[in-house]
């Protein structure tokens, strides 16, 4: 199985993720434009490296799923907010035929790990994805597996913070069967490149509404 790891400067959190992989986990870091050497941290940990010019995080996480040759693919974001030991909560429902696309519902460590602003961002735009596609989602995290020649299949086209929603409703379109599991949500590594300032929430706002009013 490929795991793909989009990165934009992640040199402090790449020790800890890199080496809590399951066996038989590829990684696939997606450098997405680092200036702290985390591509040569990847690479000296053994991690297979992409490099990805167009800054965005779908544009990374496309550029690692073109990248992965295993049949059944992986994301998680580099930063040491999820651990890679519980990726076989949402890996082995896919490869074992049940479902079709498994995602990590954050269950938070501590409250200082999801401030309150966004929770409910994120509670109300899993509320408008329920309506929207008649999934029983409560989160859009950033850990999530389902097989690599159907995720390309659904043609997906978003390169910034709307490419996970996009998945999930162009998938939901499709007739997948989609669930979630519970992951823990840890303190991540460094502030956050999509929600961690101000106009970063507010472009990962803009991007997601822009996914559901398609």
């Amino acid at each position: 199985m490929d795991l793909v790891l989009p990165c934009l400067n992640e040199a402090a959190a790449l020790p800890w993720v890199l080496g809590r992989l399951p066996d038989g986990v590829r990684a696939v870091v997606v450098d997405n434009g680092s200036t702290d050497g985390s591509a040569e941290i990847a690479g000296r940990l053994g991690a297979t490296v992409v490099s990805c010019e167009l800054r965005g995080y779908g544009a990374a996480c496309h550029a690692g799923l073109l990248a992965a040759t295993a049949s059944v693919v992986a994301f998680l974001d580099a930063d040491a907010s999820l651990d890679p030991r519980q990726l076989v909560r949402v890996t082995e429902p896919v490869l074992s035929g049940r479902f079709d696309l498994m995602l990590g519902r954050r269950r938070p460590v501590s409250r200082e790990v999801w401030p309150w602003h966004l929770r409910l961002a994120n509670a109300e735009l899993a509320r408008r994805i329920r309506r929207r596609t008649g999934v029983r989602l409560y989160d859009l995290g950033p850990m999530r597996a389902a097989r690599r020649e159907a995720l390309l299949g659904l043609g997906l086209v978003d390169r910034r913070s709307g490419y996970p929603l996009e998945t999930v409703v162009k998938a939901a379109d499709a007739g997948w069967r989609i669930a979630e599991v519970e992951v823990d949500y840890l303190p991540r590594s460094g502030r956050s490149k999509v929600t961690g300032t101000p106009l970063g929430a507010v472009r990962a706002v803009k991007d997601m509404t822009k996914v559901l009013s398609a």
